[in-house]
């Protein structure tokens, strides 16, 4: 089979190559793809910029779907023909995160979904409703399930909330839509005029661009009449944490979800105290939050925001453009 593995650090180094098809062992499946969809923490590993580097040769990307076309022993909950994704957490099914699942994630450490061919736990797996398509599904295993479990597994979202979303990539625009799902308000900054209006025909009720205003959090707080947000879906890091701070109501939630923005900078614990801020790290989601997701868009109709797709065997032009910064929403791979 071909699959495209990181040989050395770089997008340069991303390699076309061959492998043998894998079999899969006890509670195993193997999945022939179809779609793959990128994600930042995939660009980050090529580029070998993420927080852990892992061991290569590896195939990159969490963010997959295809056909289960080999079944292993002990096998009770797919079949061979079944539609599936896998979940970024391959052993998380539900309930609280269990720190041990650190070392089954795909697309580092293990294998992941650049390649014709990935072996699963099928526990890691969801199978598919037939009326989410391939492309649609494979944007969801990271990216939507962050947003679904931020605003509505932990967050527990309300028609009248309010949403502040930072940019408009894969998360913020899936939290926009499960915002605007839920009958919430949503405010969406971006530094591009033309990217907020995307996310106003998208749901968004307001919009700040944050190159016209710097202080976009006094912005948030004049379009909210002083009161802030509930919530804060926070990809931005801690360059942006502290006007999060600012912008949320006494008591609101901030979902810290990336680092965008960069990796360093200071936060100080008393502004949290000041603000009675409810802080969480959202880890991605469990398998039992996948399900509730799939269930949701199947009856509300919503679908993802894809900005391009590309062949699975351009990936490394794919990640130049999710690189760029240009897109809006997620970027896909076809096979």
């Amino acid at each position: 089979m071909r699959v495209m593995a990181i040989e050395d650090y770089g997008i340069e180094h991303l390699r076309l190559g061959e492998r043998p098809v894998p079999e899969p062992r006890r509670g195993e499946v193997v999945v022939r793809l179809r779609a793959a969809a990128l994600n930042y923490r995939d660009l980050e590993i090529v580029r070998g910029t993420y927080h852990t580097r892992f061991e290569l040769p590896l195939v990159p990307l969490s963010d997959g779907v295809g056909e289960v076309v080999a079944v292993g022993d002990e096998v009770r909950r797919v079949k061979a023909g079944d539609r599936v994704a896998g979940t970024f957490w391959q052993c998380w099914t539900g309930g609280d995160f269990d720190p041990s699942a650190q070392a089954q994630q795909l697309g580092g450490p293990l294998d992941g979904m650049l390649g014709e061919y990935v072996r699963l736990d099928a526990e890691g797996l969801v199978v598919l409703p037939d009326a989410i398509g391939d492309e649609d599904a494979a944007t969801l295993p990271c990216a939507a399930v962050t947003a679904w479990q931020a605003l509505v597994t932990e967050g527990r979202v309300k028609a009248g909330d309010s949403v502040l979303v930072l940019g408009t990539g894969g998360v913020s625009i899936f939290a926009l839509q499960f915002a605007a799902m839920s009958g919430a308000h949503v405010v969406a900054t971006s530094s591009s005029d033309a990217k907020l209006e995307r996310a106003k025909a998208l749901g968004a009720t307001a919009t700040v661009n944050y190159r016209t205003h710097p202080d976009w959090a006094a912005e948030v707080l004049r379009l909210t009449g002083g009161r802030g947000v509930d919530h804060v879906v926070e990809v931005g890091g801690p360059g942006s944490f502290a006007q999060s701070l600012r912008a949320i109501r006494p008591g609101g939630q901030i979902n810290v979800i990336g680092y965008v923005g960069g990796a360093e900078g200071l936060i100080n614990p008393l502004d949290i105290f000041r603000r009675r801020a409810t802080v969480r790290g959202i880890p991605v989601g469990s398998r039992q939050s996948f399900d509730a997701l799939l269930r949701a868009l199947t009856v509300s109709g919503t679908r993802p925001v894809i900005d391009r797709v590309f062949a699975w065997t351009e990936a490394r032009e794919a990640l130049q453009h999710l690189a760029s910064g240009r897109h809006v929403g997620k970027v896909v791979l076809r096979f």
